[in-house]
């Protein structure tokens, strides 16, 4: 079986259009989505209703969950308070955007899917805010899969995608009195399937992944489309320019904190 694996929409309708046609050339057997249809974008609903009318099984992204429980984002994702201050605006824009079927339907979306060995997160298996970094600690990292009960753990919201996989599976233990025991995992993987609508790998070119149960192999897909068009369209909405910049140049952006002992509060 073939997988597709996508996450990060954020509403760039243009990108994800680009994506489900190359990913229809790679004649894949199921489409998978980490979340976050919404954000940033300039097209939220017609990307959730793309979404919808092709049945794609979708977790529930972090801009998904605080759209809906109105949380406004967790404030420790934003590196300094002028990026907060964009999100904020991102947030309360694509907030009043929204159908309401629209918002129904996020609502709904599970934080895990699985399939068989496969786990699917936005995040990570304890929240769609959670980062799990290609430099995230060995241990760590391989306690994030284990307690999805999975072999290969599939997940977003970085947006920068990469393969890691787990070899020396091991986990021991040992009291003071008692002899250590050892625990040996099989071999496990992280696959982050990037952003197929704010890419961060340092190119405007979407991406996502695709995976091989048979062979067990990952294959990262980077596919070029108009990303000129969405920015126009971030434009013309009024949101952020500075969303139009870093789209155009795949790349993150954030000032020097007002604060640098600003503190998530959340």
């Amino acid at each position: 079986m073939k997988y597709a694996v996508m996450s990060c929409i954020h509403g760039n309708y243009e990108a994800l259009n680009a994506v489900l046609l190359d990913i229809d050339r790679q004649r894949v057997d199921q489409i998978y989505c980490l979340g976050d249809l919404v954000g940033y974008g300039p097209y939220p609903n017609a990307v959730v209703e793309m979404i919808r009318s092709l049945d794609i099984p979708t977790c529930q992204g972090c801009w998904d969950e605080d759209i809906v429980m109105g949380l406004n984002a967790c404030e420790c994702s934003y590196p300094s308070q002028l990026a907060e201050k964009r999100g904020r605006r991102a947030h309360e824009w694509t907030n009043r955007m929204l159908h309401p079927e629209v918002r129904e339907y996020l609502a709904q979306l599970p934080m895990t899917l699985r399939q068989g060995n496969l786990c699917f997160v936005h995040g990570s298996p304890n929240s769609q805010h959670e980062y799990l970094l290609p430099s995230m600690h060995g241990f760590a990292a391989l306690e994030r899969v284990l307690c999805a009960q999975a072999d290969v753990l599939f997940c977003g919201h970085t947006h920068i995608p990469y393969v890691r996989h787990l070899r020396d599976g091991k986990i021991r233990v040992q009291h003071s009195s008692a002899n250590p025991q050892e625990f040996q995992a099989s071999v496990k993987m992280i696959v982050n399937a990037g952003s197929v609508g704010e890419p961060r790998h340092g190119r405007p070119n979407a991406t996502y992944v695709i995976y091989d149960t048979d062979t067990q192999e990952v294959t990262l897909r980077e596919v070029p489309y108009d990303y000129q068009k969405t920015c126009a369209a971030i434009l013309e909405q009024g949101l952020p320019p500075i969303f139009a910049w870093r789209l155009a140049r795949g790349m993150e952006f954030a000032e020097r904190a007002d604060d640098p002992h600003h503190v998530c509060q959340r």
